[in-house]
């Protein structure tokens, strides 16, 4: 390969520019690299070779010219990635599964049967580490291994949807032969190459796809909808691909997990940070824990008016504390207009971002997501003009509306065909990839802003009539929330059902959404409901969730009597 002398004064002529797209083992192999230097031992080189204007250099001559001036290491990159696409062939399988969904306008019957497959690779300990999405809602998994006819079944250790993580455990001893796991890296850098290894659909074969980092920072997980650090790169990712490992060198960078829609060739992985936070939670505590939150809404404060308004010095920077989550342990520390300056030290920029790497920013989000549950952090606060330093034990916290049920079945309680559930986000998606705006906008309001008040409360709502005489009248009043039964808040769905259950008039009144009454005879309604269940061939009034506590709560109740 050739490059014309002209070209290469051209380039170098940039020093600066130049040594910002020297590769990553050159930039990081020596705090003294400059690119005087390097610039000076190119042009020696070039001119070493060929003086006229127009001659042509060759590449390999300035590479080893170069590495003998500056006595930089070697770095086989080439050489290292087959080596570790070789070493993936038997560490990668294939994820077959088998599985059902719920219907959540029908809570009580599931979707039918689906196949997919997927991509997973084996990490120390005899385990597979995939995405959650290949085997959410499973009922049967089995792995191949690459060049083996064979599939074995595999079992579900834990699930981690928020961060869209996965692991496998395989108890056949023939499995293993021959198998050798993957060991975790570190972020790549920017135009850093990376192999992504997995089963694409397309085909049935091993596939290796090869790109190069060109962004990092947080981005919303779609399985989960959580906001975490992921790593982009220009390599297709395509459905089969997900769980598979993406290689540098000679250890896995990161996870592939999801493309970016409506574009070509831009891929996502799960980052090794985001991967080790997985895989400590389970290993300490037995199964996923979940990422902590402070539980704040913040604004930025790039407004210079809005910085004096709050008496921030000139030299000071941070966010606005504008909503705080009352069950969250930043309750009772922060207070609404606060300015949180830093987070365990760091300073935290006018538009939330904290300093990551060589001249990279990201959310300060991000180094809360990466404290374990129950560890404490240190903020610095501005409040009224005086500087605070607040201890704060973090937490995973949980919405008012669930975003995501997988491996779940959904709850629902049913009275004289009236059907209640609590809401939940997969409700809302049954209305069609479109449902923010097909959906019941007030539902939807709430499900994606309010906050809960105390533990254990659910936005319960009316999600439909099964018709009957005993409701006429009542048909049109679906999509509701329930706010009171006989002039009792309803704080959840079991909380409901024990009001209902438990109801000692003759009449039971139900307080809806929008200042709506339902008004049915409790005699006649219980009735009713054995016939309605009976005619739409439902097996339970009640999910089995609240069968259970429904159970031990009355006879918790009997034995106290």
């Amino acid at each position: 390969m050739l490059v014309s002398l002209r070209s290469l004064r051209r380039l170098t002529a940039h020093r600066s520019l130049f040594h910002g797209y020297l590769p990553p083992f050159l930039r990081e192999s020596s705090p003294l690299l400059h690119p005087i230097p390097l610039y000076s031992s190119l042009c020696s080189a070039a001119s070493a070779v060929a003086a006229p204007e127009q001659a042509s250099v060759s590449c390999s001559a300035i590479s080893r010219h170069v590495l003998e001036v500056e006595d930089v290491p070697v770095r086989h990159q080439y050489a290292d990635a087959y080596a570790a696409i070789e070493l993936a062939l038997d560490s990668v399988v294939k994820v077959f599964t088998v599985s059902c969904s719920p219907n959540y306008f029908l809570p009580w019957q599931n979707k039918s049967q689906r196949e997919s497959t997927g991509s997973g690779f084996v990490i120390p300990g005899r385990q597979i580490l995939t995405n959650a999405h290949v085997v959410a809602d499973h009922t049967f998994v089995l792995v191949r291994k690459h060049g083996s006819p064979t599939k074995y079944k595999a079992e579900v250790q834990a699930v981690g949807h928020e961060c869209d993580l996965a692991l496998l455990t395989v108890d056949s001893e023939e499995f293993w032969e021959g198998m050798s796991f993957l060991d975790l890296g570190d972020i790549p850098f920017l135009q850093e190459a990376v192999a992504v290894v997995g089963y694409p659909q397309g085909g049935d074969n091993i596939s290796v796809t090869k790109g190069v980092v060109s962004r990092v920072e947080p981005t919303q997980y779609v399985h989960g909808a959580a906001q975490l650090m992921a790593i982009q790169i220009d390599a297709a990712i395509n459905p089969g691909n997900s769980g598979g490992p993406a290689i540098m060198g000679d250890k896995v960078a990161g996870v592939a997990f999801q493309n970016l829609s409506g574009a070509e060739n831009i891929g996502y992985i799960i980052p090794v940070p985001i991967i080790k936070h997985f895989l400590s939670g389970v290993k300490e505590n037995g199964k996923y824990v979940g990422f902590c939150s402070l539980g704040l809404s913040c604004q930025p404060t790039e407004n210079a008016q809005l910085r004096e308004h709050f008496r921030m010095h000139p030299e000071m920077t941070g966010v606005l504390v504008s909503k705080i989550n009352p069950l969250s342990n930043s309750f009772n520390v922060l207070e609404k207009d606060d300015i949180i300056l830093a987070f365990d030290g760091v300073p935290i920029a006018n538009d939330g971002t904290v300093p990551f790497r060589n001249r990279e920013r990201i959310t300060f989000d991000h180094l809360v997501s990466m404290k374990k549950p129950a560890e404490k952090a240190l903020l610095r606060v501005l409040r009224n003009g005086m500087v605070h330093e607040l201890s704060i034990s973090l937490q995973p916290q949980q919405p008012l509306v669930p975003v995501q049920q997988f491996d779940k079945l959904p709850s629902y309680y049913i009275f004289a065909g009236l059907v209640f559930i609590p809401l939940t986000q997969p409700y809302l998606h049954e209305y069609g990839d479109d449902w923010y705006n097909t959906s019941p906008r007030r539902l939807c309001e709430r499900a994606l802003r309010e906050l809960p008040k105390k533990a254990g409360e659910q936005l319960v709502i009316l999600s439909q009539v099964l018709m009957d005489d005993i409701n006429t009248g009542y048909e049109r009043l679906s999509d509701l929330q329930v706010k009171k039964v006989n002039g009792i808040q309803v704080d959840n769905l079991k909380h409901l059902c024990s009001l209902v259950e438990g109801c000692h008039e003759e009449n039971l009144r139900f307080d809806l959404d929008d200042e709506r009454v339902i008004v049915l005879n409790y005699r006649n309604s219980k009735l009713a409901t054995s016939r309605i269940l009976k005619r739409h061939r439902i097996p339970s009034a009640m999910s089995g969730d609240l069968i259970g506590e429904i159970n031990f709560s009355e006879a918790k109740a009997a034995s106290s009597s």
